[in-house]
């Protein structure tokens, strides 16, 4: 079991969490409480689902948070059409120098970021999520059998549109639960 922290510690990060929510506040106006669930699952080294229609905001709140943070950021906008390697990378045939033949590379997807936005994740076919949830719940990806961790911290916020949009794909249950929360972002107030 860790040690407890002094109080001195409990003030100091009360303070630092004050401040990340007030700077917060002012990229992300009035949802207060949307903010804090965000804070709350990123100390608690979770994933979020937020719900909602396009334009609401997510994008802003995840650049704010890598900026206060200090921490990298990449968005993936989820399509039909997208495959697991377009998150996670892939191995490429690249010439080594002296002409010494070719070798297969590994290029790290855009998974390899401390805070990723997986934007519309509903719109992927279920390989491509399975791809992005199982490194969520990893924190490592595996490519034609080699391991590759993935920077820590790392986050992930991905948003889904209603179910009712026509071309989603639901996120089956077992999937659902990579996720520490799941907030309808229409159904937040201050």
């Amino acid at each position: 079991m860790g040690e407890l922290l002094s109080p001195e510690e409990v003030t100091q990060a009360r303070e630092v969490i004050d401040k990340l929510l007030s700077q917060l506040g002012r990229a992300i106006l009035g949802q207060e409480v949307l903010l804090k669930l965000t804070t709350t699952c990123i100390l608690a080294r979770g994933h979020l689902l937020l719900e909602g229609l396009p334009g609401l905001g997510k994008t802003e709140l995840v650049k704010s948070l890598s900026a206060l943070m200090s921490l990298s950021f990449r968005r993936v906008q989820f399509t039909p059409d997208l495959l697991p390697g377009d998150i996670v990378g892939s191995p490429i045939l690249e010439e080594q120098e002296g002409g010494g033949g070719r070798r297969l590379v590994f290029h790290k997807g855009p998974i390899f970021a401390n805070l990723l936005l997986a934007d519309e994740i509903n719109r992927a076919t279920p390989k491509t999520q399975s791809a992005l949830l199982e490194a969520m719940q990893e924190r490592r990806v595996t490519v034609m059998g080699e391991t590759h961790q993935l920077p820590l911290p790392f986050f992930v916020l991905a948003t889904q549109n209603p179910i009712e949009l026509e071309g989603t794909y639901p996120l089956p249950e077992a999937q659902l639960d990579r996720f520490a929360f799941k907030i309808n972002v229409e159904g937040i107030g201050t």
